[in-house]
């Protein structure tokens, strides 16, 4: 449908009247006050021109040995495709988690365009001298497969924790680039696990989209005070990468805890450095009151 043109007089009007914050942000690119309040209201993941919900799943709660909280207990097609019925367009996977098959059981039928995969390549020193392992084109192609996808949105390295690893994994990252230029994947980057490599990730060009762990209670981060990790995260944002907040529960240590969700989703929303934030969910109520605690959240 094409859209009435109208004159300057009749937008000073209809924003007098109080009705312009529609068009103001049609014209001007600003989010109406009711749409900044909305936990699935679109963002762009900083410079790739990735875009997603502000609310994104992570697969990978618990994760470890190639499984996650929700594959051992049998529920991760259910609660991925009640994530997708909720609105949820970024789903968080990793070949550590296992989640794979499952994420792509739950989206199948669904248009590809339509929802955004993330996921994650582990790199230990077994995997280093394992070329099966380590080589970056046969890992992604067995993940395409697994996703049933013939293209990744985002592939990052896992759990990097020495702060120079953009040296130790110059020749992933190599391959990483290379897939990128050829379209199998949309953008490449890493989840942080320690300060000293996410003051690499903040100084390396390579890195496109970031997992960083934050909350207000330093709890499951790296370092156990916020204060030290704010700086970098504004680094990191101020370079165009793709931030996304990660372990804004403390990897569930205080879900029992109500004040403590809301104040840590207060905290994480109100950085202005942050692009989403992944929760990981176990439970299909867990997502609706997550979602409702950050409306509130987002309107504070």
């Amino acid at each position: 449908m094409n859209k009435k043109k109208i004159t300057r007089r009749e937008f000073v009007s209809y924003a007098a009247a109080g009705t312009g914050t529609l068009l103001i942000g049609d014209f001007m690119g600003y989010t109406p006050i009711a749409e900044q309040a909305n936990p699935l209201r679109q963002i762009t993941l900083g410079k790739t021109g990735i875009k997603t919900t502000l609310l994104g799943m992570g697969t990978g709660y618990n994760g470890y040995n190639n499984s996650s909280s929700i594959t051992r207990s049998g529920i991760a097609e259910k609660i991925i495709k009640y994530a997708y019925d909720k609105g949820i367009r970024f789903f968080d996977c990793a070949d550590n988690y296992g989640t794979h098959t499952y994420t792509a059981k739950a989206l199948k039928g669904i248009p590809r365009e339509n929802y955004i995969i993330n996921t994650k390549i582990m790199l230990n020193q077994k995997a280093l001298s394992d070329p099966k392992i380590s080589n970056a084109n046969l890992i992604i192609d067995r993940f395409r497969k697994e996703l049933n996808t013939d293209y990744i949105d985002i592939v990052q390295l896992h759990l990097m924790t020495s702060g120079s690893w953009t040296d130790e994994y110059k020749r992933q990252m190599d391959t990483l680039d290379s897939l990128k230029a050829k379209g199998i994947i949309r953008a490449h980057g890493a989840s942080i696990h320690s300060l000293p490599a996410m003051e690499a990730a903040a100084a390396s060009p390579w890195v496109d989209v970031i997992h960083v762990r934050i909350n207000p209670f330093g709890a499951s981060m790296d370092t156990p005070k916020p204060e030290a990790v704010t700086p970098v995260i504004e680094k990191l944002h101020k370079s165009g990468k793709g931030v996304i907040a990660m372990k804004v529960f403390g990897s569930g240590s205080f879900k029992n805890e109500p004040e403590k969700l809301d104040e840590s989703l207060k905290f994480v929303l109100g950085l202005g450095t942050v692009d989403m934030i992944i929760i990981g969910f176990e439970q299909l109520e867990q997502i609706d009151n997550c979602m409702e605690r950050m409306k509130k959240a987002l309107k504070s």
